[in-house]
């Protein structure tokens, strides 16, 4: 059975971006009045081999905004290595001044949940009192072990068409609605207030609702929807929880 909240209002967003440094994406998130929990920076799927000036102005006219700007780090579904992931944010904290992460394709068992302590009390100590929030990007819910590991989880990260049809497990009630995020693309226009309310109810505070479909092969978050604007006001409007 489904497990939906009382009411949660929609806090945030938390975007993910796939663009180079040069893109517009970066200068409107940095001047947007949208409430932004975070931006995910993403060079080459990660920090890449050598800083990039490009890509830390980018960086920095977010920050100078106020904006919190993760590094993506991607984990493989565990396939990538303790020392690869944090060497990873050591170029990251070095170069461009991230201490906030993004831990992609992070898996969703058990077994990995050691491993994954082990990496994101790594990360907080590393960035030495300095804003760590991390997130992990499961895509789907994982084990409940995973909700006290990390400030923020992505329990769903896919298209429109699965996510109309989508359930919480009963165990997310457990925790409070900040600590849940969804990513949903091929979103169209007439079904966003829809998606709002889906994520509402479901008890994810960080949402980011786009219309492209990666379609071709591209990747659905290489630029900000179509309605980026209309779903700022719409988000600020969502009405106060109802518990």
């Amino acid at each position: 059975m489904p497990h939906l909240t009382s009411g949660t209002a929609l806090a945030g967003f938390g975007v993910p971006v796939h663009a180079g440094p040069a893109a517009v994406e970066w200068v409107e998130l940095a001047r947007s009045d949208a409430p932004l929990h975070w931006v995910v920076a993403d060079t080459a799927g990660g920090p890449a081999r050598r800083r990039d000036p490009r890509f830390a102005g980018a960086v920095d006219r977010l920050r100078t905004a106020g904006v919190r700007v993760l590094g993506r780090l991607n984990t493989a579904y565990g396939g990538r290595t303790f020392a690869q992931l944090v060497g990873e944010a050591h170029h990251f904290m070095d170069w461009y001044g991230i201490t906030g992460f993004y831990l992609d394709q992070a898996p969703t068992d058990r077994d990995w949940l050691p491993e994954c302590r082990r990496v994101i009390a790594t990360l907080h100590a590393m960035a030495d009192g300095a804003d760590s929030h991390l997130v992990l990007g499961h895509g789907i819910h994982p084990h409940p072990g995973y909700a006290e590991a990390a400030d923020q989880l992505v329990t769903y990260l896919g298209p429109w068409t699965r996510y109309r049809w989508s359930q919480a497990p009963e165990w997310t009630a457990d925790h409070p609605p900040e600590r849940f995020c969804h990513l949903v693309h091929s979103v169209p226009r007439p079904h966003l207030e829809t998606a709002m309310r889906i994520a509402r109810w479901q008890g994810a505070a960080t949402v980011h609702f786009t219309d492209q479909d990666g379609g071709g092969g591209t990747d659905p978050w290489r630029e900000l929807p179509s309605y980026w604007d209309e779903a700022v006001e719409m988000l600020h409007d969502q009405p106060p929880p109802s518990r």
